[in-house]
């Protein structure tokens, strides 16, 4: 944070008046430092003993006369901030009275959320002021499902590696991820609040906005949610990239506003708290908070935070070569107050070692839908009118069951109606004068009817659709058959999720894009090493560690947007691996399920299947009668296991057994082939290394492979060849051991019968088994294709009768149409 070096009020302070000499020394160099720069500069003394120096501004003004992050409203005449206030204001009107309409509707729509009730007084007195609630069920439900997708406990950004990985590049991977999270989740307090206030916005008006930027203040980066009422821009404007001005309205208190002069990042100037003016849609969004403002005005000020390409006097673009301006407008942010239209600061917003001086961008937009336009449309545009219609009729069904249920109308009295010019009210009786006649006659009441079933039936079709536009329709997945073919659940979750899926993907671009950001703003502002306490140690990240070698992205799946999503997927993957489990990783399936059912003590759970560690060959046969995987490994000595195995061989229990002398001549056929390998990279030593960094050459440098590609293949050849022979040696050699070690059975009949008893009954068992295994597939396939026709009829038989309901309604309601008009 820049230090403060100016003076507080109230504080004593020691002040030292200077010499004549000591004034005049300090004038002579004031003017060496002018004259460097060029121009020429007089000094004139007036009576009064104070100086007057002349000299031409643009001199002095010229771009490296300032810091590149200085204020420069600081530097630049009364004339010219006031000339930019006005042209920067004018322009704000202009682009606020641009989108009017876009207001109105989204003013008009915020009523439809019904948070606040309607005393109405048509068509009488107390008649139903309830607001239908699909569009503020929508809205709640997509706010909750995305709240907790997007922002998981842990954090929401993981860390990918560009190029070729290495485990330098992946621990500065996981730095940069463990501190984003840290500042994200921890640091920055504000993110998670805001993060959720935007999510509840963004079905609403279609779009919102994030502005990262590094606070002075505060002395840290920070993301705050920006509504779109407070972000104006150019009505040709299509996007933010392409939009000529952003202007960002910022309400800010006194207090705050100070802070931010006395730290030095606004003018130090008065500026009186005025009138705070509310237009028709803040003054909307406060009605349905319950907020009203009062009579005494809180000092606040609106300050328009522009952000625009200026051609300055003084900072213009030069261009290198002759030194001349180029007329070519730089990107600055300019602010000014609404009120006073002062200007409070002038910032360049380009990097200062940027040749291009390209724009910085702070904003980020989250689009719900894209819209026609700059902005989106949210579920205010697309289901409004059907939220009225429900709405409409919700209030008519109330209305018809409380004049059912209060009837009104006329009572006897004389023939004159009494105060005939008002609308009777349920249970009143008006007094009507007639002549006389019995008690039953006296009275009459007026026609109202039970609420109709055609229009509760009307409505329930316009509540649908807008659920099903909306998504929240429950899904039916759960409630359905749990061996329902793949294929059906697949269907039924694309069918229920494809308006959901497509706007958790542009909100998944739009995060990516607010961490970019505030990747650069670490960058920027990081110190070279910074560790940091966490719960546990302590960690540290470097500044270097935000470059082009890490890719950030948001931890969660553009593809999936939900847990019951993410079930239903887990549900069928494990269906899969259990109709062909040697095809599959049956830990892994299983690991997946209880990741997406969020089961927190897996390893708890769900034992891990320990890796394959070297043996000795008395382990090894253990295993081998157990029946359990053990493998070769490198370095071994593999002659000892090869003739320990043998020697194991030619044992009786090992022989009367196929599956024990299998897995035995596997393990030795293993330590042949590494022993052949072990072999040829001593042979091949420099050929190997050779090889190795030809294929690295042709991964850095694609346009070399194709000649490096015979060399890498004939040495590749030549190898393998190598190899071969190695191991048709070895293999000889392992044939006449086996033959001399099992020689003593060759000449017995009896065993040699016996063996071959064993085997036929080994290849009948396996045959069977093999049968066993085929007809179960066989079933299983079978019974995955009946569900699948009998859901397949089911969902035929439900459309047919939604088509039979919806054509009985239209009956319905035509005939009731009809009667009407006869």
């Amino acid at each position: 944070m820049a230090e403060i070096d100016k003076s507080l009020p109230n504080v004593e302070q020691n002040i030292t008046v200077p010499s004549d000499v000591e004034i005049e020394e300090e004038l002579l160099q004031e003017q060496a430092k002018l004259e460097e720069k060029g121009g020429p500069i007089e000094i004139q003394e007036n009576e009064d003993g104070s100086v007057d120096i002349n000299y031409d501004p643009a001199i002095a003004s010229v771009a490296g006369s300032t810091g590149h992050y200085d204020n420069l409203a600081d530097h630049l005449p009364d004339d010219v901030l006031g000339r930019l206030s006005s042209d920067l204001f004018q322009n704000y009107q202009d682009y606020k009275n641009s989108r009017k309409d876009w207001e109105s509707a989204y003013r008009t729509g915020l009523d439809l959320l019904g948070f606040k009730y309607e005393n109405r007084t048509e068509p009488f007195s107390g008649a139903s002021g309830a607001t239908h609630p699909v569009l503020a069920e929508a809205v709640t439900q997509f706010q909750a499902l995305a709240y907790k997708e997007l922002l998981p406990a842990d954090g929401p950004v993981r860390t990918v590696t560009v190029g070729i990985t290495t485990p330098e590049k992946t621990q500065q991977a996981t730095r940069v991820k463990d501190f984003m999270n840290y500042q994200l989740m921890d640091q920055m307090k504000e993110y998670e609040p805001e993060f959720d206030q935007m999510l509840f916005y963004l079905p609403l008006a279609g779009s919102s906005f994030k502005k990262i930027y590094y606070d002075e203040v505060l002395g840290r980066a920070v993301s705050k949610f920006v509504p779109a009422d407070d972000l104006i821009v150019p009505y040709t404007a299509t996007s933010l990239d392409d939009a000529e001005a952003i202007i960002h309205r910022i309400s800010i208190s006194e207090n705050e506003l100070r802070k931010q002069q006395v730290a030095g990042f606004y003018r130090d100037i008065d500026i009186k708290p005025g009138d705070l003016k509310e237009d028709d849609l803040q003054q909307k969004e406060h009605e349905l908070e319950g907020r009203s403002k009062s009579g005494r005005n809180d000092d606040v000020f609106n300050l328009l935070e522009c952000h625009v390409n200026l051609d300055l006097e003084g900072f213009e673009d030069v261009n290198p070569e002759d030194g001349e301006p180029t007329g070519i407008k730089l990107p600055y942010i300019v602010t000014l107050e609404e009120n006073s239209r002062e200007v409070l600061s002038i910032k360049r917003n380009y990097e200062m070692d940027d040749p291009r001086k390209n724009k910085i961008q702070y904003f980020v937009h989250f689009k719900f839908l894209p819209g026609l336009g700059f902005y989106g449309f949210g579920l205010i545009h697309m289901i409004g009118g059907l939220s009225r219609t429900a709405t409409s009729a919700l209030r008519q069904l109330l209305d018809a069951g409380t004049l059912s249920n209060l009837p009104a109308g006329f009572k006897q009295r004389g023939i004159r109606i009494r105060d005939d010019a008002q609308a009777i009210q349920p249970g009143e009786f008006r007094d009507v004068d007639a002549p006389g006649g019995n008690i039953r006659d006296s009275f009459m009441m007026l026609p109202f009817k039970e609420p109709s079933q055609t229009l509760l039936q009307l409505m329930g079709v316009v509540v649908q659709a807008g659920q099903r536009f909306a998504s929240i329709a429950d899904l039916q997945i759960g409630d359905g058959n749990q061996q329902a073919a793949v294929g059906t659940t697949v269907a039924l979750l694309e069918r229920g999720s494809r308006t959901m899926s497509a706007i958790h993907k542009r909100i998944y671009a739009a995060l990516k894009q607010e961490f970019k950001i505030l990747a650069r703003v670490f960058k920027l502002y990081l110190p070279a090493e910074y560790p940091y306490d966490v719960v546990g140690g302590q960690r540290m990240i470097k500044q270097q560690d935000f470059d082009d070698r890490v890719d950030i992205l948001p931890v969660a799946d553009p593809n999936i947007f939900s847990q019951t999503q993410r079930i239903s997927l887990a549900q069928t993957e494990l269906q899969l691996a259990t109709s062909n489990p040697q095809l599959h990783n049956q830990y892994q399936v299983y690991r997946n399920m209880y990741e997406a059912l969020g089961v927190k003590n897996i390893d708890q759970i769900l034992i891990k299947p320990l890796p394959p560690q070297p043996k000795d060959p008395a382990l090894e046969h253990i295993d081998a009668l157990a029946g359990k995987p053990f493998q070769a490994f490198p370095g071994q000595d593999h002659r000892a296991h090869i003739t320990a195995h043998l020697n194991f061989m030619a044992t009786n229990m090992a022989r009367n057994n196929p599956v024990i002398m299998a897995s035995l001549e596997k393990n030795i056929f293993e330590h042949i082939s590494l022993m052949a390998q072990e072999q040829v990279e001593v042979e091949f030593r420099n050929e190997l290394q050779q090889l190795q960094q030809m294929q690295m050459a042709m991964q850095q440098n694609p346009q070399m492979a194709q000649q490096m590609q015979n060399q890498v293949r004939m040495l590749s050849e030549k190898i393998e060849s190598r190899k071969a022979v190695l191991i048709a040696e070895a293999m000889e050699e392992f044939m006449k051991e086996e033959k001399e070690i099992t020689s003593q059975f060759d000449n017995d009949p009896i065993a040699k019968l016996r063996a071959r008893e064993l085997d036929l009954r080994a290849q009948e068992n396996y045959r069977k088994e093999t049968e066993a295994k085929e007809r179960l597939n066989l079933d299983k396939m079978k019974s995955m294709m009946n569900q699948m026709t009998d859901q397949q009829k089911l969902e035929q038989n439900e459309e047919l009768a939604n088509l039979r309901a919806d054509t009985s309604l239209t009956k319905t309601v035509l005939q009731h149409e009809l009667k009407k008009d006869i």
